[in-house]
């Protein structure tokens, strides 16, 4: 395969999470996530298709193929690499890395991606529990729930934030709630489906369900 320019692969990573669930992805889906014009949606699209990294049939949306895929695997990878590296040795907080990492993400040598894996010791999930695949394009997701989805009285513990968004990270580090965090729903509002929470610390919490949709938990019995 050619080398993809990073507006690309910027596209590729967006058609992969947008069709996660495996639905064609709309133009104007994609413009919003690439906060870009429908006209230069197509015509990046026409690009990418004609390099068989999508298929994409017009006003019915795009659907990445398994080389387009991969692509966007390997950019994934570096993303989730990188972060991790900025936060476990350049001592960044969780909120700081996301913006690097989306320019470190295309740098192309595949050397340093591979010894960067190995100075990190191969993690498998970034700084904010999201998977980070393997060389191959190969990672594993165990058994999680949004927070939202528990009733009161079940338990379990964040491993994943739904969203990197700054300001919510920002939130999290104030209530003290962060990867590994433990919690037990007390009491769910009626008014406002927001959540009362027990953390691991003896403190009740109080969640909105727009957050308790974003802490994704795997749940335990004690």
């Amino acid at each position: 395969m050619k080398t993809l320019s990073y507006t690309e692969e910027n596209y590729l990573k967006a058609l992969y999470h947008l069709s996660s669930q495996g639905k064609k992805v709309s133009t104007n889906a994609l413009a919003d996530n690439m906060n870009t014009t429908p006209a230069s949606v197509n015509d990046m699209l026409k690009r990418l298709s004609q390099k068989n990294l999508i298929t994409h049939i017009k006003y019915k949306g795009a659907t990445i193929s398994s080389s387009g895929k991969k692509a966007a695997l390997k950019v994934i990878r570096k993303h989730r690499l990188w972060e991790v590296f900025l936060v476990e040795t350049l001592g960044f907080k969780w909120d700081e890395v996301h913006e690097i990492a989306e320019q470190l993400e295309h740098i192309k040598s595949p050397l340093l991606v591979e010894r960067l894996d190995e100075f990190l010791g191969h993690p498998i999930m970034d700084p904010h529990g999201d998977p980070i695949p393997d060389e191959n394009g190969d990672f594993s997701v165990g058994p999680s729930h949004p927070l939202s989805e528990l009733k009161v009285g079940e338990k379990g513990v964040v491993i994943s934030v739904g969203n990197d968004d700054p300001k919510l990270l920002q939130y999290l580090d104030k209530i003290n709630i962060h990867l590994g965090s433990k919690m037990m729903v007390k009491d769910i509002v009626e008014f406002d489906n927001s959540f009362e929470v027990e953390t691991d610390d003896s403190k009740n919490l109080f969640l909105s369900n727009q957050i308790a949709n974003l802490l994704l938990i795997s749940k335990t019995q004690n």
